[in-house]
């Protein structure tokens, strides 16, 4: 049966509400013969937008085009333009896709009815409770989930006439900070406790009841709790939440099946409203409706420190990995490390893609007062995309360079279908590195440690950039300080660093030298006459000649103004004779093109001698630019005669 390819779009999913989708998704994808591309970011824990750009990048990776189908979680993601990009490209892509909890009409559905739900529990508050004081900890407003509960909540209270100032309600994120931040901006303001806090979901219910407890009030007694998708194990807290129970996992398994449906032309309604029922326990008062099973008790304890063990080794593996790779000082040391950790998560395939400009130097180098603005960030994937490592079938594979749209390098996966693809985001901050796939690893996945192990990938990933960029900032003023940068060869610094250590080698084993100087004639006429940018032509062009013409190992540099030295070892009589004459032929033929409005001419003289050790080789220099001298004095004399 053919393996269908399906992309997956969800943020956080060490979140419960999220993994437990995620888990009904990952169970069914063999049974319908798919392959699951999950595109995944962990964005907004932070609160730093940089980041949280530099995670949602992950959302452009995937061309739609390419997949048979698309599972999204968009209400997941907290940031519209995103998901609007999304939804767009989906659409232009022509291929089926099931929307799970956010309804688009132009997607399958999957969703509950969330306003029946809250007024379930909302009513069970006021009737059942006598609560006429609430203070409501709600998700995004623009979330369309988070949006339906808070309306059916004020629908319901509203009806019963109970008033709520909008100072009680506050605005969350669904995560567990938030259930937190309420409860202290509650407290905070000194007055009686509401009689209840009603949450948009069990997360924020579970951290909003625990820092009650830290601040000595208790739950029901104090003050009621609720929560909404019953996503914690009815026994896995303190006290149990009363909570809207929802097939969180049926969700994932029935997108799965849609869209098999779908693909097979089988006949389906586009969207399935699954059924809820609210769960009254010790939270909201119903402590009559608890039945703590010493045996389900004593199971969940031991799930739960398997759990604690594993992250505990996790976090270790993940904590020596960080070290390792932090300490590496190049790329290829960065890239030997990666493949050893790489192989303590034994996954079926991991490939680690960089962009292909990922070590780019656009930032604020320590050696530049120069502010990079944010548009010269690369902020994108590039079309071409580096892989160093690419792990299948058992082994590492050299593979070079993919196209983006191909995401990973194009290999037989043997026909198995069920295998789940996790697509990791490689950035920091906003600046894009590239991304990460991991194929069925074994690490939890779902695991908070996890998030932190992407992290420590890319900041360490980061380090090594800065470094390589570094090396090039020194490396470039390395030049600044050893080349002419007008003539384009060496200055003096650069002529004693490159002659130091062959100069002392010959004055150590008594090996001839060879120094010749060589002097621009008549650059102040040319100057005079013609100005000084075509004297400046007629230095470069000096250079020039000595460029073609030292093609036997010498070292040369511009001495200063209009002058130059060559430098060679093992020269003999013959050998710098000729050298002399190679220069003269060059200078010639400058001339003969009649390029330049000046003849071009140069005076030259050289010494070949033995140094002595600790002999100044400036004194060679010294003695060269005499037989120079003595040169250009006969080229005047000769001149003087001829006129």
């Amino acid at each position: 049966m053919k393996s269908y390819k399906i992309a997956l779009i969800i943020e956080e999913i060490d979140q419960s509400y999220q993994n437990a989708i995620l888990k009904g998704i990952v169970s069914s994808a063999a049974e319908f013969s798919m392959d699951i591309s999950v595109f995944m970011s962990f964005s907004g824990a932070m609160n730093n937008p940089k980041h949280d750009a530099g995670e949602f990048n992950i959302f452009s990776l995937p061309d739609f085009s390419r997949f048979d189908g698309a599972i999204l979680l968009t209400n997941t993601i907290a940031y519209q333009p995103v998901i609007s990009d999304i939804l767009e490209r989906v659409k232009n892509a022509g291929i089926p896709a099931v929307s799970i909890d956010s309804d688009v009409p132009f997607l399958y559905y999957i969703g509950i009815d969330n306003k029946t739900a809250m007024r379930d529990i909302t009513e069970h508050m006021i009737n059942e409770h006598n609560a006429r004081k609430f203070y409501y900890i709600s998700g995004p407003k623009e979330n369309p989930e988070s949006a339906d509960r808070l309306d059916s909540f004020l629908d319901v209270i509203a009806k019963h006439d109970i008033e709520i100032d909008d100072d009680d309600i506050f605005y969350g994120d669904f995560r567990a900070h938030s259930g937190k931040m309420a409860v202290d901006e509650l407290i905070s303001r000194g007055e009686k406790l509401p009689d209840a806090i009603i949450c948009a979901n069990d997360v924020m219910a579970a951290s909003a009841i625990n820092c009650l407890t830290m601040n000595g009030y208790s739950v029901p007694d104090d003050v009621a709790v609720t929560g909404f998708d019953n996503t914690y194990n009815t026994q896995n807290y303190q006290v149990e939440i009363t909570s809207v129970d929802r097939p969180l996992k049926l969700s994932g398994r029935l997108a799965c099946k849609m869209l098999f449906n779908h693909l097979k032309q089988m006949p389906q309604q586009r969207s399935v409203i699954l059924n809820m029922s609210a769960r009254f326990t010790e939270s909201c008062g119903c402590c009559g409706n608890v039945n703590h099973d010493k045996e389900a008790i004593r199971e969940l304890n031991y799930r739960n420190y398997m759990r604690f063990e594993e992250s505990q080794l996790f976090m270790s593996t993940i904590n020596l990995m960080s070290t390792e790779l932090l300490g590496c000082n190049t790329f290829d040391e960065y890239i030997d490390q990666l493949k050893k950790s790489v192989s303590n998560f034994s996954p079926e395939e991991f490939y680690f893609c960089l962009c292909d400009n990922w070590d780019d130097d656009t930032s604020n180098s320590p050696l530049s007062k120069k502010t990079v603005s944010e548009s010269e960030i690369p902020t994108e994937y590039t079309d071409e995309m580096y892989v160093p490592i690419a792990y299948y079938n058992g082994t590492f594979h050299e593979v070079g360079k993919i196209k983006k749209a191909d995401i990973i390098p194009n290999h037989s996966n043997n026909g198995c279908s069920g295998k789940i693809y996790y697509h990791i985001p490689l950035h920091f901050g906003e600046r894009c590195l590239g991304y990460f796939v991991t194929c069925n690893p074994k690490i939890q996945i779902d695991n908070s440690t996890f998030e932190t192990m992407c992290i420590n990938i890319s900041n360490s990933l980061e380090n090594v950039r800065k470094l390589i960029c570094l090396e090039n900032a020194i490396m470039k003023l390395d030049k600044l300080y050893a080349l002419d940068p007008f003539s384009g060869i060496y200055n003096r610094n650069g002529f004693m660093q490159a002659t130091k250590e062959i100069y002392t080698h010959c004055a150590e084993n008594e090996r001839d030298i060879m120094l010749m100087f060589i002097d621009l004639d008549g650059l102040k006429r040319i100057n005079d006459t013609f100005g000084h940018s075509v004297g400046d032509q007629a230095i470069c062009n000096i250079a020039d000649v000595i460029v073609k013409t030292c093609t036997s190992g010498e070292i040369y540099c511009r001495f200063g103004g209009d002058e130059f030295i060559i430098f060679a070892a093992d020269y003999t009589e013959n050998d710098a004779q000729k050298l002399t004459n190679d220069i003269k032929d060059q200078i010639n033929q400058i001339n003969s093109k009649k390029e330049n409005p000046y003849v071009l001419s140069a005076s030259t003289g050289y010494v070949i001698a033995k140094p002595k050790i600790g002999e100044d080789i400036f004194r060679f220099v010294s003695a060269a630019d005499n037989m120079m001298y003595s040169e250009k004095k006969k080229k005047k004399l000769s001149r003087y005669l001829k006129s």
